[in-house]
């Protein structure tokens, strides 16, 4: 297995990308630093005056590589998905071999592993949710891809890491099928982590149960 196919927004997130380790050095600085921020104020009071303080670059050093606050969490979100799934893909390949149930069990294990150790990922992991868009954002449900909504970008990304396992039937319905996966996922974590810091275990398994009952009815997606 591998970490599928990059799916990028259709302006691209990165005004310039990184080439030399000196830019390469910064470039990850400054995404630490949103990081932290989104932990600290959340994304609404997130400024890029505070990141590129934080990241203790100069502010146009931060727009040298990205337009704004959207491009600046785009690829946030963007990195967050290459992490959780290359620590996806290690998992799977210890686990091999995998049928859907251990896919989506390990998966939902990843996703809650990072929401509880990596600095801002429980505030965005792909893609910011919540009833209003934060000051600086046009849309938060395509910070991965211009083209589709953030579940949809992850759907597909997903249905690439399984390789196989996803490869019967029709894959436009595949995909439609793992986004609907991620959605309910999705809702059910956010209740979990609502009151709890590290997750609500119980909510947590029944999650799990939720996604894999839902793909045992769907012969397109295994």
């Amino acid at each position: 297995m591998n970490a599928g196919t990059r799916s990028q927004r259709t302006a691209g997130p990165v005004r310039r990308r990184p080439v030399q380790q000196r830019s390469l050095e910064r470039y990850g600085r400054i995404l630490d630093a949103c990081a932290g921020l989104l932990d600290e104020i959340g994304a609404t009071a997130l400024t890029t005056k505070e990141v590129a303080q934080r990241a203790q670059v100069p502010i146009g050093t931060l727009y040298q590589f990205f337009a704004g606050k959207e491009d600046l969490l785009a690829a946030l979100a963007a990195r967050n998905l290459d992490q959780y799934l290359q620590r996806l893909d290690v998992r799977l390949a210890a686990a091999a071999p995998v049928g859907p149930a251990v896919f989506t069990d390990l998966a939902v294990e990843e996703f809650v592993a990072m929401k509880r150790a990596v600095p801002g990922f429980g505030r965005l992991d792909f893609g910011l949710a919540g009833p209003a868009v934060p000051t600086g954002v046009r849309d938060d449900r395509h910070l991965l891809d211009a083209g589709v909504d953030n579940n949809t970008a992850v759907a597909l990304r997903l249905q690439a890491l399984g390789g196989e396992l996803f490869r019967t039937g029709d894959p436009a319905a595949t995909t439609l099928t793992l986004r609907v996966a991620l959605e309910a996922a999705d809702a059910v974590l956010k209740l979990a982590f609502r009151d709890a810091p590290d997750g609500d275990p119980a909510l947590i398994a029944e999650c799990k149960r939720l996604v894999r009952g839902y793909l045992a009815q769907q012969p397109s997606a295994c």
